[in-house]
Order: C-alpha cells, then sequence, then structure tokens
C-alpha cells in the first residue's frame, strides 16, 4: 500500500480509502469484518458520511484497539433520522447532538477530520457561517476534538470561498475522468480549466484531497452507462484519481466484503493495468493541450521527469512559492529537452511537450 503525507500534519494516509456510504444494508458482522479487513490490508483512511446509524458502532468494534492507527473523516451537518436514515441539517443543536452521539457509538474522544458537510451552493456556506457550524468546528479545532479542518464540496467556485478563510487542511472533491473532461452529471461541476486550477490551488496551498464518485457512481465501468460509451476499469479510475494535484487520497464506497476484496486488487495491480491513456480518444477539446502530470509520455530519452516539471510550473503559476525550488533541486531540468519529439508523439493530451520544455526552462531562469 501507498502512502501519501497531510501537507499541514504528519498523518500518512493510504491512497486507497473507504467510503461507508453504502454499506448500510449489510449486517452489522460484516460492517465490523470489511473494517478490520480493510485495515489488515493497510487502508488506513475511511470516510463515515451517510452510511447511516447502523454503521457506527460495528466500526468503533473493528478500530477498538488501533485507534490510534486509523484516521477517519466526520461531517458536520450529516444528520441522522430515528430510523437510522442519513439526511443533513444546518441546525447547530442537530449538528451538536450527532456529533454527540457519533462520539460515542465510535468509541472515540477526537476526530481526525471535522469536515463541513455538503457545501455545494454560496448559500450552504452562508447558512454553515450564519448559523454557528462553522465557528463550531473550528472551535473543537482548536480545543484539539477536531485535529483538521476540511469540507466536501462539488462546486469550484464554493471550494475557492471556503479555501480563502485559510483554515482547511483537506478537501473532499467529486473527481473522475468524466467530470473533469465535462462529460459528467450535475456533481460534475465546472469547466475542466475551472476544476484543474482548484486542484493546483489546493496542492499549492498544502491542503491535501480526498476523492469522493471516482466511478462517476459506477457509469464509468460499464461501456452501456460510461458517457465514453466505453468502459474503465477500477484501478484505471483509482490511479487517474491519484495523479490529480493534491490528492492523498480515494475513498470509493463499498456495500460488502466482495466489495472491499474488488478494490484490494489495486495494491497489487500492474502499471499496465493501472493505465487510462485510453482516454485520450474521447478527451474534448477544451482538455487538449494541457498536461495531467500522468507521464504517459516517459521514458524521456533525456532523463526528464516531464509530468514533474510541469506540475511545479504549473503550482509556481498558481503561486505557490516553494515549487521554483522544489524544480532547481531536479537532477535534469527542461533545459535538459533534446527536442526529439518522442515525448509528443506518446502523449494522449496531444501535448506540445518540447515547446512546453523550452517554455518552463526559460519561466525558472527568468523567475
Amino acid at each position: 500500500m501507498e502512502y501519501r503525507k497531510l501537507p499541514k500534519g504528519e498523518e500518512m494516509l493510504s491512497v486507497l480509502g473507504l467510503g461507508m456510504g453504502g454499506i448500510q444494508n449489510t449486517p452489522p458482522e460484516e460492517i465490523q469484518a470489511v473494517v478490520e479487513r480493510a485495515i489488515d490490508n493497510g487502508i488506513n483512511f475511511f470516510d463515515l458520511c451517510a452510511g447511516g446509524k447502523c454503521v457506527y458502532e460495528p466500526f468503533g468494534k473493528a478500530i477498538r484497539g488501533r485507534r490510534d492507527k486509523i484516521y477517519f473523516q466526520l461531517h458536520f451537518g450529516a444528520v441522522y433520522k430515528e430510523s437510522g436514515e442519513y439526511g443533513w441539517s444546518r441546525d447547530l443543536d442537530a449538528v451538536k447532538k450527532t456529533f454527540e452521539w457519533e462520539l460515542k457509538s465510535l468509541g472515540t474522544d477526537y476526530v481526525d477530520f471535522g469536515f463541513l458537510h455538503c457545501v455545494d451552493e454560496e448559500s450552504d456556506f452562508s447558512d454553515l457561517k450564519n448559523g454557528g457550524i462553522f465557528d463550531f468546528v473550528k472551535g473543537l479545532k482548536e480545543n484539539g476534538i477536531v485535529r483538521h479542518m476540511g469540507f466536501s464540496s462539488h462546486t469550484p467556485k464554493v471550494a475557492h470561498k471556503l479555501l480563502d478563510e485559510g483554515v482547511m487542511d483537506m478537501m473532499m472533491f467529486s473527481i473522475n475522468p468524466a467530470y473533469d473532461l465535462e462529460c459528467g452529471d450535475e456533481y460534475g461541476i465546472g469547466t475542466t480549466a475551472e476544476r484543474a486550477q482548484l486542484f493546483r490551488r489546493c496542492e499549492a496551498e498544502g491542503v491535501g484531497i480526498s476523492v469522493m464518485k471516482p466511478f462517476h457512481g459506477g457509469r464509468l465501468l460499464s461501456e452501456n452507462t460510461s458517457p465514453f460509451k466505453k468502459a474503465l476499469t477500477k484501478n484505471q479510475c483509482i490511479r487517474y484519481c491519484l495523479d490529480r494535484p493534491a490528492v492523498l487520497a480515494v475513498v470509493p464506497g463499498v456495500r460488502n466484503l466482495e466489495d472491499l476484496n474488488e478494490l484490494l486488487k489495486f495494491p497489487e495491480s500492474t502499471a499496465a493495468q493501472q493505465d487510462y491513456s485510453e482516454i485520450s480518444e474521447f478527451t474534448p477539446e477544451s482538455a487538449v493541450g494541457s498536461c495531467v502530470y500522468c507521464n504517459h509520455c516517459l521514458p524521456c530519452p533525456a532523463g526528464i521527469d516531464i509530468g514533474l516539471v510541469n506540475k511545479y510550473y504549473d503550482l509556481s503559476l498558481a503561486g505557490d512559492k516553494m515549487a521554483a525550488g522544489h524544480y532547481e533541486k531536479l537532477a535534469v531540468k527542461a533545459d535538459a529537452c533534446l527536442g526529439c519529439g518522442h515525448c509528443d508523439r506518446r502523449c494522449p493530451f496531444k501535448v506540445k511537450q518540447w515547446e512546453k520544455m523550452q517554455e518552463i526552462a526559460r519561466y525558472f531562469k527568468e523567475n
């Protein structure tokens, strides 16, 4: 299992996480077994939103004795009806009551990531601020009950407003090839450029991203439902998400042990099995010419890590003051480009990388 460090913390998160939102119809014993098997196989990052009341107690039993080895996200604004079904609320008292119940059911006295839940509209952000939920979570962080503050959203414009607050360590966002290439549904909000800009800003400012909806609700896994009329595999979708800037973990949902066992094939899968370059066949015009750091252009005859060079360039343009320093530490920089065209022929997004290397070399020389 690969692990990535939270920029504003010491936590090392497994790149493959687990979402508990679809497991509510599974017997408690199997829910506990799913979590235990996940942990035994290196997964240490979980999202507890939308699973229903029935998930919390078996999850708490599964993490007993190894609470300090796992990390999870709780969502402030996700509440549960008396029947146990998931709902959401902007009422501060309801949010406080739910949080107290969650801690008790889980058998813990702290939360790793406290998320403002489902902030998709500007009115959602206003409600959280005016209703006191924002300050409540911020206060919990100041008191150490919430270790890191974050939010979940589907909307780049609103996400930027939350990032402007300067207190976020983590963002949960919907990412998959369909959404990023403007072929998604109502949750795939934002143009290709707007979404890419948001991801780059997160990386530049040290805000990690956990990914929801990596399979487009399962649609990408079947040619009958894929907007591309061609199926992708789970391995391809997960790798695609992990190659986006700032992404620390992908948290697909599971319904049972069978679903988990399917996901656990990813860490052992080969680079060929994770190769998603075929999406270039249905890349829209708006995404052509943009480097997505996938490194399908490698190996470079000059030894340039082309994706990383592009990434530091984009981050520097986005305002990351450390990006230039990281670039300077590279053993082989953009100016080593031979102009052979090898990368251009291999790039699935039709980037003219040899021209880009000249542009990047000039930029860092002048700045």
